[in-house]
């Protein structure tokens, strides 16, 4: 088993900014698209410290800064949060004065207590503002449980206590897979349509795609986009992977008609709940850019009837079991829910609403209980049709059932940044450094996690995030996971998104914490691990049993396109991503001609269409070499393809995927009806639909849930998939 790295050493000389930089995990250079070593500079470095809470503007204060860092960690009798693996042998450092014995306890979560055995000597000693502290390694006993206990010190004087979490060695919720691996199509849900929609797939539709792929073609798992909650009102961002929360949901997607109080509506309220759906019905079919904000204020109208209607005894219990199952994050986010349904972004009211508890909430809370209330119901009514859902999958076979999608950050003006700054970091938006798709940068507009306040925090935010999300899934796949190890910080007065830093974290303990969660949900982790990363990430998440991501046309050796046989077996394996056109259109250049016409293109259009279909070429060529495609198709470039050939290569690629060791295939839904439009340019904004377009085949007519089992493309790929396993 290998050893985890030291990712980024504090360094022992250079100057003061340099050292304190690296005291706090953050890297002064990083590799740019061409590969050479960039330094940051030291103004990006002072806004990153800054943003830390280090004060760095004088020397005075950098010298400050440094040597408080230096000595932190010493004047704390116990860590803020400790996290091991169980069954290997750990500990935890006591930092006391001289010579002081202390008894430490742990209070195990199932409220059983345990005491620990003080060791005769110290390791270590400093001397810290004229006392002589001692650094005593207290170890943990290894057969611990799982779980999230407490550690407790008592030393004369002085109590502490910090989060002890017990975490796996290795998740073993995907081992199965091994010996039966799994297929499954990866939908973007919302785009997703059947006749009975509002405009908008929603979580019955969803249901019933786990029953016919599940049933018919026995399909393993289906992979959604993320179903974070957006606004609480229109407008509401188009984009999954800019949610207000990560932690709830999108009542968007909510089945209005499977609400049971919704049989309960006066004859009146019926009738306009009828109209609304109707008014709706048409765009199911359009192939037209999808209208959430129509579909979410329609449904918001008739939801809040349904609320009004009384529940029964019964039902009233299990919203005050959800509720209270939930805690206080509900209620902050009911919370922010009520007051942005009235305060639109940047109103000057915000400036006195900074949080949950702020004078000027406490205020509100009189006059908006009834509205909080009707968001805590949304959150439960989302809970229970994605309980439904899992079901539904689960009985139609599936071994896996739903995977859901962890977005890399949130909404800066959203409502994790208003409940949970104590643990973002302000001033600061994440992103990525120049690369070979996007050689000026990404800035994500994202606040990232803290990584002191986060430990300080005994990391609960991240723990209920996930808890939450793994509340009625098989699985998660984990948006970039490669932030989990270091997310590129970039200072709000920078430039460009290239004027950034990679700041590191203690991915032991979150990727320790992920893997908890996930094995008391029995659910499987997949990590999005594509992109620039240091060479002993994808073994060590391997090691700790989540499964990476392997996309065909990426997937090249310096000999050329990789050969199947040598994929990983660890890993969610396909032949494209929602960053790139479905097949169809990848094959006609279509990403290209897109890139163009953005102008997010680095050299002339006709050399980027050369390089492309050289690239693909490569890839084509192994098929024909492998009896996938015909050989007389070897003069035909792939732009050049029509019809029935494009289909043939579709499927080719596809059976390629099948010959890779993999424990999980996945395939676009957009593959299996023939869809060529792009749903998400990477670097763009409003200037492309993102996120809105509906699913269509290759004619351009939308394709409905219903129209599945009677499509060809469908069928045919779906049953190669089935037979293939």
């Amino acid at each position: 088993m290998s050893e985890t790295p030291n990712t980024q050493p504090a360094p022992t000389t250079g100057d003061p900014l340099h050292q304190l930089a690296g005291l706090h995990k953050v890297a002064t250079t990083f590799t740019g698209w061409d590969g050479a070593e960039q330094q940051v500079s030291e103004k990006t470095l002072r806004s990153v410290l800054t943003a830390l809470g280090l004060a760095v503007d004088t020397e005075e204060d950098l010298l400050r800064s440094l040597a408080e860092s230096e000595t932190a960690a010493w004047k704390r009798p116990l860590p803020p949060t400790a996290v091991v693996r169980r069954g290997r042998p750990g500990g935890v450092s006591v930092h006391l004065p001289r010579d002081t014995a202390a008894k430490l306890r742990i209070r195990l979560e199932d409220g059983s207590e345990l005491s620990l055995d003080w060791p005769a000597e110290a390791d270590a000693e400093l001397d810290v503002d004229g006392v002589v502290l001692a650094r005593t390694q207290v170890p943990l006993p290894s057969g611990l449980p799982l779980g999230w206990h407490r550690l407790e010190l008592e030393a004369g004087e002085t109590r502490a206590a910090s989060t002890l979490v017990v975490t796996p060695d290795r998740l073993d919720t995907a081992d199965a897979l091994q010996a039966q691996p799994a297929w499954g199509p990866q939908a973007q849900l919302y785009s997703l349509r059947s006749r009975r929609s509002w405009g908008i797939g929603d979580l019955t539709d969803l249901a019933d795609l786990a029953a016919v792929v599940g049933a018919d073609y026995n399909a393993g798992f289906v992979l959604i986009n993320p179903l974070h909650a957006a606004e609480p009102v229109p407008p509401i961002e188009p984009s999954p992977y800019l949610p207000t929360t990560r932690r709830f949901f999108n009542p968007l997607y909510i089945r209005v008609e499977a609400v049971p109080e919704f049989a309960y509506l006066g004859d009146a309220q019926r009738k306009a709940a009828g109209e609304a759906a109707r008014a709706l019905y048409p765009a199911n079919s359009s192939a037209e850019e999808l209208k959430r904000d129509a579909t979410y204020a329609a449904k918001l109208a008739v939801l809040r009837d349904v609320f009004a209607v009384e529940r029964t005894p019964g039902r009233q219990r299990q919203f005050e079991a959800f509720k209270a199952d939930a805690g206080q994050g509900l209620e902050n986010f009911a919370r922010w829910c009520a007051l942005a349904e009235d305060l639109k972004p940047g109103a000057p009211e915000w400036n006195e609403a900074t949080g949950p508890d702020s004078e000027y909430v406490l205020a509100q809370l009189p006059r908006l209980q009834d509205r909080i209330e009707f968001f805590k119901w949304l959150q439960w009514i989302c809970d229970e049709q994605l309980e439904n859902v899992q079901r539904a999958a689960k009985k139609a076979g599936m071994g896996i059932g739903i995977i859901h999608d962890l977005a890399v950050g949130v909404h800066p003006g959203g409502a994790d940044a208003w409940m949970l700054r104590n643990v973002l970091t302000q001033g600061i938006s994440v992103g990525a450094p120049p690369d070979m798709f996007n050689q000026r940068g990404q800035d994500w507009s994202q606040p990232p996690w803290h990584p002191g306040r986060l430990a300080e925090s005994g990391y609960a935010a991240y723990r209920d995030m996930i808890r939450t999300i793994l509340r009625h899934a098989g699985g998660i796949r984990v948006d970039h996971i490669l932030g989990l190890f270091r997310l590129w910080w970039i200072p709000q007065d920078a430039e460009s998104p290239g004027e950034g830093a990679y700041v590191y974290y203690d991915h032991e303990a979150l990727i320790g914490i992920l893997a908890l969660e996930a094995q008391r949900a029995g659910a499987v982790v997949i990590g999005e691990d594509l992109g620039v990363f240091e060479p002993w990430v994808q073994e060590y998440l391997a090691e700790r049993g989540v499964l990476g991501t392997s996309i065909l046309w990426f997937e090249q050796t310096e000999d050329g396109p990789r050969a199947p046989e040598e994929y990983r077996v660890g890993a969610l394996t396909s032949v494209n991503t929602h960053d790139l056109p479905p097949t169809a259109g990848y094959l006609a250049g279509e990403h290209v001609n897109l890139r163009e016409s953005l102008g997010l293109l680095n050299r002339p259009v006709e050399e980027e269409r050369r390089a492309d279909s050289k690239a693909q070429e490569a890839v084509l060529a192994v098929l024909r070499e492998r009896g996938l495609l015909p050989a007389d198709a070897s003069g035909q470039t792939a732009g050049q393809l029509e019809g029935e050939e494009v289909q043939r290569t579709v499927e080719a690629l596809h059976r390629f995927v099948l010959q890779t060791p993999s424990v999980l295939l996945g395939v676009a839904l957009a593959d299996l009806v023939g869809e060529k439009k792009t749903q998400n340019q990477p670097g763009t904004a409003d200037e492309y639909p993102n996120w809105r377009i509906p699913l269509s085949g290759p004619d351009g007519e939308a394709v409905l849930l219903e129209d599945l089992e009677h499509n060809e493309r469908f069928r045919s790929l779906a049953a190669l998939m089935q037979e293939g396993l």
